[in-house]
Formats: C-alpha cells, sequence, structure tokens
C-alpha cells in the first residue's frame, strides 16, 4: 500500500439537525448551487457592455426565472434517474419515485428540465431562448462543482478501481477494500472549475452577444467532461456497462456532443446582433 494512499474521511452526511429536520450536504449543494448561480447571473444580466446594449431579460424577470429552472432541475433530474438508471426498480415501487431524500437524480434529466423551463418561461415572456439558456448554462457550472463534492462528501459514486501505486487513490467505506479514483473530484475540476472558467473567459471576449454561443459550448464540453469522467467512475451497479464499453453517463452524454457543436456553428454564423436586436 503507498505511503500516500488516502483513507475516506469520516463526513457525515446530514450538515445540519434542528429537531426531527435534517438538511443533507447534498441538499445544500442544490441550494447553494441555486443561490450562487441566481447571483453570478444578475452580476452578467446588468453588465450591458457583455451583451452589446442592454441585456435580454430584466432583473425581475431573471428573479422569476428561478423558481422555474429549480423546479426543472428537481423534477427533470429526478425523471431522468427514473427512466434512464433504474426503471425496473420504480415500477415495482412506484411510491419510491417521491423519496428524493433517498438520492437518485440525473444531470441529463435535469438538463432536459431546464431546457423545458427556459422555453416555457422565455415564450410566455417574450425573451429569447437561446439568450436565457445562455444565462442559465453560463451559471450551470456552480451546481455542478457542488453536486460532486457532495457525492464525494456521501461516499456515492466513487472512481473505478485504481492502480495502487496511485498516490491520491481513495479508499472509500462502501467501496470495498481496494483503493478507487476519487471520480466525483475528477467531475468537480471538470464539470466545474474548467467549465466555469472556459465560459467566463468567453463571456469576457463578447460570447453573450451571439446567442446560443455559451449554451451550445456547455453543451459540448460539458459532454466532453462527462465521457472523460466516466472513464474513472465505476458504473451503476444495476446497469453495468452498456453498448460497446460505455457507461449510461457516457451514452447519453454522446448526443451532447453533437448538439453543442450545432449551436456554436449557428451561433457563429448567425454572428452578434445589432443594438436594436439586443434590446429586442
Amino acid at each position: 500500500m503507498p505511503l500516500l494512499l488516502i483513507n475516506f474521511p469520516s463526513f457525515d452526511p446530514i450538515a445540519l439537525s434542528l429537531g426531527p429536520f435534517a438538511i443533507r450536504w447534498y441538499a445544500l449543494a442544490y441550494i447553494g448551487g441555486i443561490v450562487i448561480g441566481w447571483l453570478y447571473a444578475r452580476s452578467l444580466v446588468k453588465k450591458e457592455r457583455l451583451w452589446g446594449g442592454p441585456a435580454p431579460m430584466s432583473l425581475v424577470q431573471l428573479d422569476d426565472f428561478i423558481l422555474w429552472v429549480t423546479l426543472g432541475i428537481i423534477l427533470g433530474g429526478r425523471t431522468g434517474y427514473v427512466l434512464f438508471y433504474n426503471l425496473p426498480f420504480f415500477i415495482e415501487h412506484p411510491a419510491a419515485i417521491f423519496r428524493l431524500w433517498e438520492g437518485g437524480m440525473s444531470f441529463h434529466g435535469g438538463f432536459l428540465g431546464c431546457v423545458v423551463a427556459v422555453m416555457w418561461f422565455a415564450s410566455r415572456n417574450g425573451i429569447s431562448i437561446l439568450s436565457l439558456g445562455d444565462i442559465t448554462t453560463a451559471v450551470g457550472p456552480i451546481g455542478l462543482f457542488l453536486g460532486r463534492l457532495a457525492n464525494f462528501i456521501n461516499s456515492e459514486l466513487w472512481g473505478r478501481a485504481a492502480d495502487p501505486s496511485l498516490p491520491w487513490a481513495v479508499i472509500f467505506p462502501n467501496g470495498g477494500p481496494e483503493p478507487r479514483h476519487p471520480s466525483q473530484l475528477y467531475e468537480a475540476g471538470l464539470e466545474g472549475i474548467l467549465l466555469f472558467t472556459v465560459l467566463a473567459v468567453m463571456i469576457r471576449f463578447g460570447a453573450l452577444k451571439r446567442p446560443g454561443l455559451i449554451l451550445g459550448s456547455f453543451i459540448l464540453i460539458y459532454g466532453l467532461a462527462r465521457i472523460t469522467g466516466e472513464h474513472f467512475r465505476e458504473p451503476d451497479p444495476q446497469l453495468g456497462f452498456l453498448w460497446g464499453g460505455l457507461t449510461m453517463g457516457a451514452l447519453l452524454s454522446i448526443p451532447m456532443l453533437i448538439v453543442g457543436v450545432i449551436l456554436i456553428v449557428l451561433a457563429v454564423r448567425r454572428g452578434a446582433p445589432d443594438t436594436a436586436e439586443a434590446i429586442r
């Protein structure tokens, strides 16, 4: 056993207890991601220079949208997990679908829920769907980063068995005796820090002036990051490896590569709108 092999620290999955009520780290990750993302989104909407004029949505509209996107994340994430990851179990135990505190959320389902929320809210409020999608995905890596940290704290979604010589391999308490890749931290770095940094730099250089460019870049880079992360992550036991030796997470990410490229190409070809179009 290597000298630097890491024994998993003893985390309590419950962050705060108030009598019979318990707040888990995973719930705090969702709350923190939404709140911090909302504050960051407000700061982007306020800066007209990033949009080439007034933002295509008001702060009031953005504040109203938070409830919509929160519902999209939760309902879509749970629906995606039920359909993509454990449908036979939930067919036999339908009541378990509503026991969210037991875990089980899917990013791809949550993302589709966000898409529905964006399209519905934008059409009802006369906002550009692509621009609202841009602002939503610009803040998305914040929640992804916090969520992956919560996965690590909960000792869930751990990685595949690692070479014993890997100095940062972790022995998870429910992952058997072998050292494993801390794949949750890999994904936190790729889907959170790296993705947020790339999108922030793009925004600084005027990407929001081309509706759909940030959205497409998020979809493309996330897909690449997720496929990379899945290479180190232990597949879900009820699914195992699927077609071509890929995991469900990798398979669901492949269409994102295609959609992301299409949105980026269309945004670049469309060009930046003039001031009048930006105000519209």
